[in-house]
């Protein structure tokens, strides 16, 4: 029996999705803390693949408990074909089936000061693996970023390690990924083992725990039995840190303002950017099926970017 509509909008946390359970535990950890943080709310974690539920038998779920409002919340880093295709398509198949339901849609992470403190924190975490003669002049650190079709994100990874490394001091940075986009993270590691630095530290820029987070130290194992002259650490990937809670707390305050924005400048669905233009006007499709997904994988072909995801995002 549906109940009544409820006044507060339902806050529901999508997050990628992951065969490893413990990478579905941080996500509904995340979802709880969220939870904690609005005791007046009532907050729920949906997946785009792999875990249940799914987007749609989230959303549903949640209008059967009586909610007609309900923002959704990106639990990714970066707006890739995701955040700008998949995600805008599933809520409007929904939205257009339900027209009572009104659904708002926010922002992903980004590049936000939070979440380079947090960075700041994770590789903190392992520098007094390198002893007590360690300087970060002498160090070279090397961030990971999940890698994507869409130039516009991986700048931003670009980005992140910029700030890191002007701000922290390391003798020299690199940005690497790790599917989709160059370089790779094995291949950055050979390149700039060249550099001569005998202390690396690898920061997966990567929000919960998964095949990728194997991956990334799976990569700097071989790396490190291969040149047994340089000790290479790996930091922790970001979690559900206090100051990723706050992030999230902020970017639900800027849906439910209308004041969440995509990066328009640089969209390829939007505008030609350069090796995209034949992105640009492209239809807007969604391709997912729950089940038969990869997690580290990226969708060229999932285009167009409804800079209005939904008619009240």
């Amino acid at each position: 029996m549906i109940q009544p509509p409820l006044y507060n909008p339902a806050v529901l946390l999508i997050g990628h999705g992951t065969r490893l359970s413990a990478g579905v535990t941080e996500s509904h950890h995340l979802a709880n803390q969220l939870q904690q943080a609005l005791p007046d709310r009532t907050c729920l974690a949906g997946f785009l693949e792999l875990v249940e539920p799914s987007v749609p038998d989230a959303l549903e779920k949640l209008r059967q408990q009586g909610f007609r409002h309900i923002t959704a919340l990106p639990a990714l880093l970066m707006a890739a074909g995701h955040v700008k295709n998949d995600l805008p398509a599933l809520l409007k198949i929904f939205q257009d089936a339900h027209p009572e339901m009104r659904v708002s849609f926010g922002a992903d992470l980004g590049v936000h000061p939070n979440l380079l403190q947090v960075a700041r924190e994770r590789i903190e975490s392992v520098e007094a693996e390198f002893g007590v003669d360690y300087q970060r002049k002498d160090t070279l650190l090397l961030v990971i970023g999940r890698g994507s079709s869409d130039s516009d994100a991986n700048s931003n990874i670009s980005k992140i390690t910029r700030i890191l490394w002007e701000g922290m001091g390391f003798g020299w940075a690199e940005t690497a990924y790790t599917a989709v986009a160059a370089p790779l993270m094995a291949d950055a590691l050979e390149r700039t083992h060249h550099l001569g630095f005998k202390r690396v530290v690898v920061f997966p820029y990567l929000l919960f725990t998964g095949r990728l987070v194997g991956q990334v130290r799976a990569t700097v194992a071989d790396y490190q039995s291969r040149h047994p002259d340089v000790r290479a650490v790996v930091a922790p990937y970001l979690n559900a840190h206090p100051l990723v809670v706050a992030t999230f707390l902020e970017r639900l305050a800027e849906a439910e303002t209308g004041d969440a924005h995509m990066n328009c400048q640089f969209c390829p669905y939007r505008a030609p950017v350069v090796g995209r233009e034949d992105w640009q006007g492209a239809p807007q499709t969604s391709h997912h099926d729950h089940h038969d997904h990869h997690e580290d994988h990226d969708h060229p072909h999932s285009r167009h970017h409804p800079h209005h995801p939904t008619p009240h995002g």
